[in-house]
């Protein structure tokens, strides 16, 4: 068995390459956004296990699928990973050309986080709860705004899906990524969004932004005074994930090692605490129930991507 072991860790060193080379780290969404954070929380321990060094890059733009497009040239020789949004299993349903395929151009090594999405609004918006939300946008058709990081990003259909199980009418405003979004809805430019919740929550205890609901069956322990949609209107879920991928092409043994990592670096008690902390749940699939993950979130938003006529040119 220990040859064994020792003869993994010696072919998965090999496909990884010289030895403290630098891992490119592909986040395809601004800094200070959920990918971003989680990737920053979780960047010191794989380097650690892997001993190597990640350097993260920010390739934002098109709901993440620029940054995509850019890792899924990486080659399968392991000097590249991909942190991943909820996107990664939709743009393929909203764009004519994204140059890849998220389940043939990527080996999806690990499903590690998810979070449930905090419906929240400005400060100087007059509605503070799900109901007087509805009741102020059906008196103010169109005039209620609402900032999304993109078309068929899930802030963008959990919304479509409050408007239809309420008619009612409200103005999309897409931002490039959380980060810029947060920053119009703390200034007042936006008056409501859907977001994750390790996002909503600092800006909520700090008196920026308000909490109108909490997307998760039932209140959070971050924000007990915060009912869940499902309060007013049962069964309504909204959930954000982050996952890692590699290029494909990469050996079996590598996709093996890099999950590894991935579940070692979660486990840790100073990694699962502060993302725990945050309100993510902790999570570290294996790469065969990440990939099963994805095509099943890709299913169940093509409905309403379709019944929505959601398309970005």
């Amino acid at each position: 068995m220990k040859r064994i072991l020792v003869a993994l860790l010696f072919a998965s060193s090999a496909a990884l390459g010289q030895a403290g080379k630098p891992v490119r780290a592909i986040v395809p969404w601004p800094a200070g956004g959920t990918v971003d954070g989680v990737a920053r929380v979780l960047a010191p321990k794989l380097s650690e296990g892997l001993g190597r060094p990640l350097v993260i890059e920010n390739k934002a733009g098109a709901g993440g699928s620029i940054g995509e497009a850019e890792a899924a040239k990486g080659g399968g020789d392991g000097a590249t990973l991909l942190f991943v949004f909820d996107t990664h299993a939709v743009n393929h349903l909203l764009y004519k050309n994204l140059g890849y395929d998220p389940f043939k151009s990527f080996e999806h090594v690990s499903l590690l986080v998810t979070s449930p999405q905090a419906l929240v609004a400005a400060k100087n918006f007059a509605p503070s709860s799900v109901a007087e939300l509805v009741a102020y946008a059906k008196a103010n058709p169109g005039k209620v705004t609402y900032a999304t990081v993109g078309a068929g990003s899930s802030n963008h259909l959990n919304a479509l899906l409050l408007s239809g199980r309420t008619g009612i009418d409200m103005t999309h405003v897409p931002y490039k990524g959380g980060a810029p979004m947060m920053i119009d809805l703390v200034g007042g430019q936006v008056n409501v969004m859907f977001v994750s919740a390790p996002q909503a929550i600092p800006q909520v205890k700090a008196g920026r932004i308000k909490a109108l609901a909490i997307g998760s069956a039932g209140r959070i322990a971050q924000l007990l005074d915060t009912p869940a949609v499902a309060e007013t209107l049962p069964g309504f879920a909204a959930q954000s994930w982050v996952g890692m991928l590699v290029p494909a092409g990469a050996p079996k043994d590598l996709v093996a090692r890099y999950n590894a990592e991935a579940k070692k670096a979660l486990a840790d008690p100073e990694v699962s605490g502060k993302l725990g902390a945050q309100g993510f749940d902790v999570v570290g699939s294996s790469p065969e129930a990440f990939l099963a993950f994805a095509h099943a979130e890709s299913d169940k938003w093509a409905k309403v991507i379709r019944d929505y006529n959601i398309r970005v040119e």
